[in-house]
């Protein structure tokens, strides 16, 4: 298992950086505000207990790392022990029961990012509307162009990866 720590690694502390511009009028943008560092263990289980209703589990497999608007969280999910904690996958948690893994790793969400789709949007619109977002595009080219491809096929990557995690995690609620 990974060993908690609640400072970004620095390519993930570097995207954070970045602006998030999100126009709630029209619902255009990427709808994210990102966390100061991650949350703590004591905050990721009383969120999982929150989102979940279930006293046993701990959240000690997820990485808070931003919300939406509505207070949907981001997380890094620790899905491949012994892995570098940036080629774990990325999933969101929608204050509403939305979720679903959005990246298969940190190089597709920034290719993402860089197609104009956060975590929110690629849980709850997919890749339909999104419109290519020029400052994630350039950071997503400079950090991982090898890994460029679109949005769709981020999601439907992840779609592949992992076919059941939101009924597997649907089964964890309220036991």
């Amino acid at each position: 298992m990974i060993k908690f720590d609640t400072k970004f690694p620095p390519l993930l502390a570097e995207v954070l950086a970045l602006e998030y511009v999100y126009e709630e009028e029209d619902e255009t943008g990427i709808d994210f505000e990102p966390h100061e560092k991650f949350q703590s263990p004591k905050e990721t289980k009383a969120w999982i207990l929150e989102w979940t209703g279930n006293k046993k589990l701990a959240g000690a497999e997820y990485r808070l790392f931003g919300m939406d608007g509505t207070g949907g969280q981001a997380a890094i999910w620790i899905a491949r022990p012994g892995e570098d904690l940036l080629a774990q996958p990325i999933v969101f948690f929608g204050s509403e029961g939305e979720l679903g893994v959005v990246a298969n790793d940190f190089a597709d969400y920034l290719w993402l990012l860089a197609d104009g789709i956060g975590p929110m949007e690629a849980v709850g619109y997919g890749a339909d509307d999104s419109e290519p977002n020029e400052q994630f595009a350039e950071f997503a080219n400079k950090h991982a162009p090898e890994a460029k491809k679109s949005g769709a096929e981020v999601l439907a990557r992840v779609k592949e990866a992992f076919p059941t995690f939101e009924d597997d995690f649907v089964a964890l609620c309220r036991h």
